[in-house]
């Protein structure tokens, strides 16, 4: 199997910024540049943060739990103010 094209980080980080900066789509960049819209949106991905969608799913659990319980005590005191 052949091996594609190496591009620099200097290279992607280019494109990526021109995508942010420009208001163009991936898929008029990747025409600019010559490249395509599959490795474009690749970098795009690998560039975001890692995070442990465990962690994350907990985290957002927990801020669930505590808005419903803030929900809950509001409605408690207009209850009580009637």
């Amino acid at each position: 199997m052949p091996k594609g094209k190496y591009y620099d980080s200097k290279f992607k980080e280019e494109v990526r910024e021109r995508i942010k900066s420009s208001g163009k789509s991936v898929p008029e960049i990747s025409r600019e540049y010559g490249i395509s819209p599959n490795t474009v949106y690749g970098w795009l991905t690998s560039s975001l943060p890692k995070s442990n969608p465990i962690l994350e799913i907990n985290r957002l659990r927990r801020q669930n739990e505590e808005l419903l319980n803030l929900v809950g005590e509001l409605t408690l005191d207009l209850k009580k103010k009637r």
